[in-house]
């Protein structure tokens, strides 16, 4: 194999998802490409990894000091949701269901993968609930052990703030899923968070 493509595949490989079969059929098909695209893609990721900003207020991806749902004034700015990642602020968006404020931590609680309280954006959220207007916060974290301590942690810690109101996205059995394959966590969550049926007249 030609050390050039060979380089082009072990630098692909890296990304999350892409082993190197991948990776080699990512590399044929560049080479296919017209070379001043290829150009564009590399200079666009380039600009991407190199001026990227994070929100100072919600620590979510933006261009500028502030994202665009934190720029948005239509936004209800009295609930923020609080998640892990920016994708999962990408995730909720699309269902255009929420039209609240954001805050992305930047992880979870994880001593085995040596991420401390002091690692995530809490403070920075529990500052936003000291000088804004904010009266219910939406905690969406995962259901792992990590997602559940870092929940526990951020609950304590907005106890200082006793008029915002803290809840959780609900948690169960996903629509088409079969209730004998789902584990006994989920069942759990799925039976506190029931909901109630209209009866119809």
């Amino acid at each position: 194999m030609s050390k050039l493509l060979d380089d082009a595949v072990n630098e692909l490989s890296k990304l999350p998802s892409i082993g190197r079969r991948t990776a080699l059929r990512l590399s044929l098909h560049m080479l296919r490409m017209d070379v001043q695209q290829v150009n564009m893609i590399t200079e666009s990721i380039g600009k991407f990894r190199n001026n990227i900003r994070y929100c100072s207020c919600c620590n979510n991806l933006s261009d500028n000091e502030l994202c665009p749902i934190c720029e948005d004034l239509s936004r209800d700015r009295s609930i923020v949701c609080v998640v892990e990642h920016i994708g999962d602020v990408m995730s909720i968006e699309k269902t255009n269901q929420y039209k609240g404020l954001y805050h992305v931590l930047g992880g979870v609680i994880s001593p085995m993968h040596g991420t401390g309280p002091s690692d995530l954006k809490v403070d920075l959220l529990l500052s936003n609930a000291q000088k804004n207007e904010i009266q219910e916060v939406i905690l969406a974290l995962s259901t792992t052990i990590e997602g559940e301590t870092t929940q526990f942690y951020i609950t304590r810690r907005l106890e200082e703030f006793p008029d915002i109101k803290i809840s959780t996205i609900a948690r169960g059995i996903g629509f088409g899923d079969e209730l004998e394959f789902s584990d006994e966590l989920t069942i759990a969550h799925a039976i506190h968070n029931r909901t109630k049926i209209a009866k119809y007249e």
